[in-house]
């Protein structure tokens, strides 16, 4: 008698003729609690807005839809394994197990807000894939949906059965859209990249063939926005998005590859149980939506660093190349030293050349450039109540035991390391970041990764990741002109999406993009310039994303400058965020508070704007602003920066005005 238990399928399976099973599939899919018709199975968020199809027959296929609207029409789940099984080719249902989750949790280093509502209705089913050949293994695994309000993620897991060794060779999810709609879309043309690229305008039919498209991709449909990335990437290989449009009739498709590991055969080896990335798709009528939605961090574990009080946001001085020529020694650290605390910042990132030649074998990562007195630089960001962090190049690391390099810098009293040069995203490599932040974690260390991949929300697990690269940021500016206004406008809505960003903001040498010098191509040596107004310089410190901020600029370009005063006081984490209006490429206006203060940030592109910002997100009563916008001046001269004061109500309106590649920032406490 059926006692309500799962019926373990192979059961039935073992018994029937491969014949005559497949005529069976279509017909009964057995799960707990008794027979559903095979064909589907919907999963639906919490307040219904939302929901996912799985389809089983003929083959294992999705399809969502969100606010009453198609957003991916049916469109196939595959994954290929290296024995030659394909999952979701011959896929049989054996039981469905559906239950919600409703939880709240404060991230440790909060980067939106500081409290976090993980609510949505979960689904595994678990899967029989039958081989046609009798040779050809027969695999369980299980296919995990969960379907929240404004986004949606799937999952497949290959548990450990019998010797099975799982070798995933390539994924092919598809995202299939039904209209040829516009997308932002960035082409790393390959698994090796650092993944600093812009993101382009086009419609999905248009992406390149040989395009190997980075994440996310925002897709700006007739019903509303979406944007397609993945999640909680642990012991697994990277996801892109390759063009597959000719595989559907109308609209468009993208499906996902897998970045190859270094045998360039397989993408995954698993010795036991196989858990892939989630496939997510988050979801919003208007672009600022994206900012509020957690879904990235929801699909992450809980913490697991019992004691967190090390791990502390902030501001970073650095003593780089960019603001000027390379000098590494200990009077120039020194100098940033005695700025950081000056500014009042906890941090200075002191970075390459402190240890000597680097990328080459036999470099001792332990030892120190004779330039630099490393006890007298210790000693001195003691006395100033600064705390240091150490740049290394990754197969520097690699090449030496970097469990005792990791606990020296403890023993040294180092805050943070910056890892640099990595641009891969593989199995191999995202293990290996994977060991370095949980080395890091035992020695009281921050992360930060450069040429780096893009985040996937692992920071909520071990929050001492705290922040990485992975964008064409501001340091692009020392040698070329790809970093305009534009740009920055782009990324608020693409790569700021997924969290963390070291963009790296503050230039303080700000130039119209006609008045522009590359430094790398004059014939004598300038500092570095940035393109837009200094008042976009400074909003960025607000719009984009990054618990450890690091501060581009050369001590001499913002002491007495105007604008110093409020890099004294800006934030890096935040208790709330509200994306208040904007348009990808062309806007963006956003809310963000930490306590009792709020801070609004604009940013616009080439094209000049004036914008009324209502501000009835401020708790009723009267509120001071003080505002730092763009000067009187700043079509002559893009340093030009205006600071004004007002007394606002809940009720009304802020007005900004904002110059060609310009931006406004404003402080706002209550009144007493």
């Amino acid at each position: 008698m059926f006692d309500g238990r799962p019926i373990p399928f192979r059961i039935i399976i073992e018994s029937i003729p491969m014949r005559l099973l497949h005529l069976l599939i279509p017909m009964v899919c057995l799960f707990s609690g008794g027979l559903l018709p095979a064909e589907s199975f919907t999963v639906k968020s919490p307040s219904g807005n939302v929901a996912v199809e799985v389809i089983m027959v003929p083959d294992l296929m999705w399809r969502v839809e969100a606010n009453g609207e198609i957003a991916i029409k049916e469109s196939p789940i595959r994954v290929e394994l290296g024995d030659g099984v394909v999952l979701g080719r011959h896929t049989v249902c054996e039981s469905v197990h559906p239950h919600t989750i409703d939880e709240e949790w404060e991230p440790v280093v909060p980067g939106r807000r500081s409290k976090i509502r993980n609510h949505c209705n979960e689904t595994f089913f678990r899967m029989v894939e039958m081989g046609r050949e009798p040779n050809v293994k027969v695999v369980y695994y299980d296919l995990v949906v969960r379907a929240y309000d404004d986004g949606v993620a799937i999952r497949y897991r290959i548990p450990k059965q019998r010797d099975y060794k799982v070798h995933v060779t390539d994924e092919s999810i598809g995202f299939a859209f039904p209209e040829d709609a516009q997308a932002w879309v960035v082409d790393y043309k390959g698994f090796e990249t650092h993944q600093e690229e812009p993101f382009v305008k086009q419609t999905l039919r248009s992406i390149s063939d040989t395009a190997y498209v980075g994440l996310p991709m925002v897709v700006e449909g007739r019903h509303g926005m979406l944007a397609i990335t993945e999640a909680a990437l642990v012991d697994y290989a990277g996801m892109y998005l390759r063009q597959d449009s000719d595989k559907v009739k109308e609209g468009a498709m993208v499906r996902t590859c897998l970045a190859k590991r270094p045998d360039q055969i397989n993408a995954v080896v698993a010795e036991t149980n196989l858990i892939s990335p989630w496939r997510a798709i988050m979801f919003g009528r208007e672009p600022g939506d994206f900012l509020s939605n957690d879904l990235v961090l929801n699909l992450n574990e809980p913490c697991a660093i019992e004691d967190t009080s090390w791990i502390k946001p902030g501001m970073v001085a650095w003593d780089h190349w960019w603001s000027g020529e390379v000098k590494m020694d200990t009077e120039t650290i020194k100098r940033y030293i005695s700025f950081a605390a000056d500014m009042g910042w906890p941090y200075q990132l002191i970075d390459w050349q402190w240890y000597g030649a680097f990328d080459r074998p036999g470099t001792d990562v332990s030892g120190v450039n004779p330039a630099v007195d490393m006890d007298e630089v210790r000693r001195y960001a003691a006395e100033k109540g600064v705390k240091l962090w150490l740049w290394l190049y990754w197969t520097d690391v690699e090449r030496t035991d970097f469990v005792k390099l990791f606990a020296k810098f403890k023993e040294w009293g180092i805050a943070g390391i910056k890892i640099d040069f990595m641009a891969r995203e593989d199995q191999w490599m995202v293990e290996w970041y994977h060991r370095i932040i949980k080395t890091a974690a035992i020695f009281n260390l921050m992360v930060d990764f450069h040429g780096a991949y893009k985040p996937t929300g692992f920071r909520r697990t071990y929050p001492n990741l705290m922040t990485r690269e992975g964008v064409l940021g501001n340091e692009y500016n020392k040698w070329s002109d790809r970093v305009t206004p534009e740009h920055n406008c782009t990324l608020v809505y693409t790569r700021g999406l997924l969290g963390e960003m070291d963009y790296t903001p503050g230039g303080f040498l700000n130039r119209h993009p006609g008045d522009f010098r590359i430094a790398l191509q004059q014939p004598d040596p300038i500092p570095t310039e940035v393109q837009g107004t200094r008042a976009h310089q400074l909003a960025l410190f607000v719009v984009f994303e990054s618990p450890i901020t690091v501060v581009c600029e050369h001590p001499d370009h913002i002491k007495g400058q105007a604008g110093e005063d409020f890099l004294r006081l800006v934030p890096t984490v935040w208790d709330e965020t509200i994306g208040l209006a904007g348009a990808i490429g062309s806007y963006a206006v956003v809310a963000k508070r930490s306590g009792n203060e709020w801070y609004v940030a604009a940013i616009t592109n080439s094209e000049a704007r004036e914008l009324e910002i209502p501000l009835q997100f401020l708790d009723e009563g009267g509120w001071n602003a003080e505002i730092w916008a763009d000067g009187p001046d700043v079509g002559s001269d893009a340093t030009d920066l205006l600071k004004d004061e007002q007394e606002l109500q809940s009720t009304g309106k802020l007005v900004v005005k904002l110059a060609s590649g310009g931006g406004a920032v404003v402080r706002l406490t209550p009144a007493e």
